[in-house]
């Protein structure tokens, strides 16, 4: 297996720590409001990659965590007059049910950040003594950039064109305008914990190097997140933990890809910012999953409501073909080589479109063996099933994903039913003419007919 490594910029053969053993953590959302698309991004593409190292044999801790204290949280429960703890279990709740919604299976460990104080604190003294960190006058506590002489290895930046190039923050109580906070003192009638420096709360930064050192060592295997993260949140997380420590922070960095919204950047500014919540209230989740996975994890992934259309004919396809097969939990038959092509493709990188491509060669193969040979079909139906499992996708009943899309169609199922009849009534009248205007009618609405001995069977297919 071969894995990007941000760090080093090339891709470098998998081998864990412990053989046989897996440790990774994934920066997690801060959770003062409902996650959005980037976050469905990061959520989906860790998820694969968890699912299908389990599924390659490996035993996976998978830790991902939760920003319960910060600015931004402080700031929307004082907005919404309403206690921080409330704000934050209010979303988290939301969180998870987003999660499960999009087929993402819960990580090992959750910490929160809130969990983590004692922990966070102890980091810090330990930064200080090695003289990392200094308290200033303010109550404040920050880390000594420079100090640091690998700062910027992983963004391959060099500290003055950081300085030169970036939006530093004006502060005259730090020895350098690089240096960054690690314990911010608490204003007045701000949430507070107590420290050696005085009542405050933790910076972003320190929460995850705690968070990740207490779940999963000093060191350990993968350390993912979103785009956005590597500087400077996951550049101060290597600063601060390799200082305090001593020791290589993480093996391998991984990076999922943006998310584009009509290839533009999504933003609230633009109006194309949408929360998990809005997509799902108008779009099927394993259709929304599907185009999130068939995408590279590294890759950009363009929004848009023709991209969500060719994710749904896709799944279409896939459920076309697994509708009316009965399915094993064994599907161990594999005289075609799926499965070693499909584990050659994710052992790359976890090349998930490559991955999808033989999925697609085992569904046409499927639809052939239905009528040459129903036990080989059987056989490859299973196949396919327990396979596009490893992504997270096609674990429905065939039927119930064909008709889920019905709320996007103006006619009830009883109306559906009621123009079969009507059409079934002209056939038998001999009036053609009649019987394919309304097959015509419905498929304009993306209801689509499908004849056989036994009747006809409908199913939606977005227009």
């Amino acid at each position: 297996m071969h894995i990007y490594n941000t760090l080093t910029r090339r891709k470098e053969p998998f081998t864990p720590l412990v053989a046989g053993k897996v440790s990774m953590y994934v920066c997690g959302m801060t959770v003062y409001d409902y996650c959005h698309l980037g976050h469905a991004r990061v959520m989906v593409a860790f998820d694969v990659i968890t699912r299908y190292l389990r599924y390659r044999g490996y035993d996976v801790t998978y830790v991902r965590n939760i920003t319960d204290i910060d600015d931004k949280i402080l700031k929307r429960a004082e907005e919404n007059n309403e206690s921080i703890s409330t704000l934050t279990e209010r979303m988290i709740q939301a969180m998870h049910e987003d999660e499960a919604r999009l087929g993402v299976l819960p990580p090992s460990h959750e910490p929160r950040a809130t969990g983590h104080i004692d922990d966070i604190v102890a980091m810090i003294e330990t930064l200080i003594k090695k003289d990392f960190a200094y308290a200033a006058a303010n109550g404040d506590v920050y880390y000594r950039v420079r100090k640091f002489a690998d700062y910027g290895k992983l963004n391959n930046r060099q500290l003055d064109d950081m300085r030169s190039g970036a939006r530093v923050e004006v502060d005259v109580h730090k020895e350098d305008p690089l240096d960054f906070v690690l314990w911010k003192a608490a204003k007045p009638g701000e949430a507070h914990w107590h420290s050696p420096w005085g009542n405050g709360r933790p910076g972003w930064h320190i929460e995850c190097s705690a968070m990740s050192t207490c779940c999963l060592g000093d060191t350990f295997d993968i350390h993912g997140g979103g785009p956005d993260l590597t500087f400077p949140h996951h550049e101060n997380e290597i600063a601060q933990s390799e200082a305090a420590t001593g020791k290589t922070y993480v093996n391998t960095w991984m990076h999922a890809g943006a998310v584009r919204v009509n290839q533009e950047k999504m933003s609230k500014s633009l109006g194309n910012f949408f929360t998990i919540r809005d997509v799902l209230a108008e779009h099927d989740p394993e259709v929304v999953r599907f185009l999130l996975v068939a995408s590279h994890y590294r890759s950009p992934i363009n929004y848009s409501v023709d991209s969500l259309h060719e994710a749904r004919k896709s799944l279409t396809r896939f459920y076309t073909a697994l509708e009316g097969m009965e399915v094993s939990s064994s599907g161990d038959g594999d005289e075609a080589g799926y499965a070693e092509r499909f584990t050659t493709a994710m052992d790359d990188d976890f090349n998930s479109p490559e991955a999808l491509a033989v999925l697609f060669d085992l569904a046409r193969d499927l639809n052939r063996a239905k009528s040459e040979s129903p036990e080989k079909a059987q056989r490859l139906a299973s196949e396919l099933t327990r396979l596009a499992g490893v992504l997270g996708l096609l674990q429905q009943d065939p039927q119930t994903f064909l008709k889920g899309n019905q709320q996007q169609v103006a006619l009830s199922e009883t109306e559906i039913e009621a123009k079969i009849a009507q059409r079934k009534e002209a056939k038998a009248n001999k009036d053609f003419a009649q019987a394919d205007a309304i097959r015509d009618e419905l498929a304009s609405l993306g209801i689509i007919l499908k004849d056989s001995r036994e009747g006809t069977t409908w199913v939606i297919e977005a227009p």
